[in-house]
């Protein structure tokens, strides 16, 4: 039985927790915020214990935690943990700073304990779904990739822009889905009612043959999620909220008439992917404490929120120029 704790029971935390709480092999035995009110709210709620002070926490017998803090205290406290000898899950971004994600990943290799970055959104069923029918060459050859991520301000986000904290999450997926990073960006982005963060961004990745975008803000007044996929045997729209899936299957002729191809479309053929929903955090957390159990990899390791990391980085340089 793998032990665990969660420090930092905040919008994202608490939800590890109550996950945490139900998951066949492991057990809550802590949680820690320097919300007193909220801290021993959560503890209460799961039957553990609660702390204020992570460095306590520490000391007790506790295998594995997961670090939902806000990104610039995330290399503190991942360090304290991996010097105590724990396994960490830390909330993406894995930090505020390239420098520092590199002395997590360096320091966990050292004291030989699993870092996991959250970057919830692999754990989709869709994407999984994606992964294996790209690989499979279901949709041919891929054109274009498109990535949608907007709504509104979240008041809990305080040292991030809407690359950092939403973009990243899109990065990492195209980097996934695509197995590589890409060979050129280009952005654009601005302060629309934000004065000292961006809140918007379009942004232009070319993998290779491959024209990736993402578009992310805070000011859309709806929630989108969405990723869509085109290629030369079909198209592939994802809705991450609600996992639904649609596959438009493409139905052509190709005709030779003099000097140039005459493509024929018939209507596509509609499929609509059935999917064995799940949480996506649930799946999360799961790969993390299997990977404890059988010292394997974690599905989003250390090293890949390392380069998501490093590309919204060179985003947020590049916009503009």
């Amino acid at each position: 039985m793998i032990k665990v704790g969660v420090i930092g029971v905040g919008n994202m935390g608490k939800h590890h927790a109550r996950v945490y709480s139900k998951l066949k092999g492991c057990r809550l035995v802590g949680v820690c915020d320097i919300d007193e009110g909220q801290g021993k709210k959560i503890a209460e709620q799961y039957g553990c214990a609660y702390y204020k002070n992570y460095k306590e926490m520490l000391k007790q017998d506790i295998d594995a935690i997961s670090i939902a803090v806000p990104t610039v205290f995330h290399r503190e406290v991942a360090l304290a943990c991996i010097n105590a000898g724990k396994h960490i899950l830390v909330e993406k971004p894995i930090a505020d700073t390239i420098e520092s994600a590199r002395e997590i990943i360096n320091a966990a290799k050292k004291m030989r304990v699993k870092v996991a970055v959250g970057h919830v959104e692999r754990f989709n069923p869709g994407v999984q779904r994606l992964k294996s029918m790209m690989k499979k060459g279901e949709l041919g050859t891929i054109t274009t990739i498109l990535a949608r991520r907007v709504g509104v301000f979240p008041p809990q986000i305080k040292d991030a822009n809407v690359i950092i904290d939403l973009a990243v999450h899109d990065i990492d997926i195209l980097n996934y889905l695509l197995g590589k990073t890409p060979t050129r960006i280009h952005a654009e982005a601005g302060k629309a009612l934000i004065n000292r963060r961006e809140d918007y961004a379009d942004i232009l990745l070319k993998y290779d043959g491959i024209n990736a975008f993402i578009q992310v803000n805070w000011i859309t007044p709806i929630k989108i999620r969405s990723l869509a996929i085109t290629g030369t045997k079909g198209y592939a729209e994802l809705n991450y909220v609600t996992q639904e899936f649609m596959l438009y299957k493409s139905k052509y002729e190709r005709n030779f008439e003099t000097f140039e191809d005459v493509i024929k479309f018939a209507e596509p053929e509609i499929v609509k992917v059935r999917l064995r929903k799940s949480e996506p955090l649930k799946e999360e957390l799961k790969n993390f404490i299997s990977c404890i159990k059988l010292n394997k990899k974690p599905l989003v390791s250390g090293e890949d929120g390392l380069k998501a990391l490093e590309l919204a980085m060179e985003i947020v340089k590049s916009y503009g120029k």
